[in-house]
């Protein structure tokens, strides 16, 4: 049967300094910058419930999707992390991609429609042979793929000199003992390609990842969980997590009920506590019925936040800034 598996020493694999870019560092807030205007009274409730999770210790668990800091906002997200403001990130391979690249050359973000159309797409040596490195190192060590990520970007392992090293979410959780973890499939992302990628690592590495990840989520009574952007890694990875975590906090008599969840996307819903029916759309939203209504029926509370993460998240910021301040 090993005549039927794709040979990947075949492939032509392109420097990335061949490759043009839709985003750069210029592309990133700075913390002071002037952001799109933006309101929603549900941002309200979550700051105080992230202002009262800060104040008791509580897990602040911020999972994304690319979209996220791909609309300039990972010098939000070092910052909240320096202040204590968010306890767990929990991320797809796409963030951990970008993270990367922004780190190393400064720029990311390929035309997937020009490069895909003779194979050039994702095939690019750096990206894929730093990062697949980074993580068998981790399987080796029996660390976890953000964990391997992120000491790969702190440290400049193998004197790989990083540009933006400051820019680097994963640095930052490396650097300040955060977890960060990254829940991933097979072929999900373009270090998948590279003929260097181990996915006996990949798969050892992003599951160390989903244990930690479903640790925390046991941690999570009085705490707050935000999906930003995940419409179907981020709500399944916390549905079996909770379950999980349930399973033993009930044979333990205890309860994982009072916490609060809330969900940043660009869609919009009518109603985001009704589940719906299995005739509408809505109802198949993993988020909407898993996150917003399923998870905090028996005392939790949910809210959903509809905007562009380059207004939502800067927002969100500012808000939980002042609220600190302010004590």
């Amino acid at each position: 049967m090993n005549d039927l598996i794709f040979d990947r020493s075949e492939m032509e694999i392109r420097p990335l300094a061949e490759r043009e870019h839709k985003m750069g560092v210029d592309d990133i807030y700075q913390l002071d910058s002037e952001v799109p205007p933006y309101e929603n009274e549900y941002l309200y409730p979550i700051v105080a419930a992230i202002l009262e999770a800060y104040h008791n210790q509580k897990p602040i668990i911020w999972m994304m999707g690319a979209h996220v800091m791909r609309r300039g906002n990972s010098r939000f997200i070092i910052d909240l992390m320096e202040k204590g403001m968010l306890t767990h990130l929990a991320t797809n391979g796409a963030v951990a991609i970008h993270d990367f690249e922004i780190a190393l050359i400064g720029s990311t973000l390929e035309d997937v429609e020009r490069y895909i159309w003779d194979g050039k797409f994702g095939n690019w040596e750096e990206t894929g042979k730093y990062l697949n490195e980074a993580i068998i190192r981790g399987y080796h060590d029996k660390i976890g793929y953000g964990e391997s990520v992120g000491r790969l970007i702190q440290t400049g392992e193998e004197k790989i000199q990083f540009m933006h090293r400051e820019l680097s979410i994963f640095a930052a959780a490396y650097r300040l003992n955060i977890p960060i973890t990254v829940h991933k499939g097979i072929g999900y992302d373009i270090i998948d390609q590279h003929p260097s990628a181990d996915y006996a690592a990949m798969g050892y590495t992003t599951g160390q990842d989903f244990l930690r990840f479903v640790h925390t989520v046991s941690k999570l009574e009085g705490g707050v969980f935000l999906n930003l952007g995940s419409a179907v890694m981020g709500p399944e990875v916390y549905l079996k997590s909770l379950s999980m975590a349930r399973n033993v906090a009930h044979q333990r008599n205890e309860e994982i009920r009072n916490f609060l969840t809330a969900n940043f996307d660009l869609i919009d819903f009518r109603d985001f506590r009704d589940e719906g029916s299995p005739k509408e759309a809505h109802y198949y939203h993993r988020p909407k019925k898993t996150i917003l209504v399923r998870t905090i029926k028996d005392g939790g509370e949910s809210y959903h936040v509809s905007g562009d993460f380059d207004r939502t998240i800067p927002k969100l910021y500012n808000l939980l800034i002042a609220a600190l301040q302010k004590g």
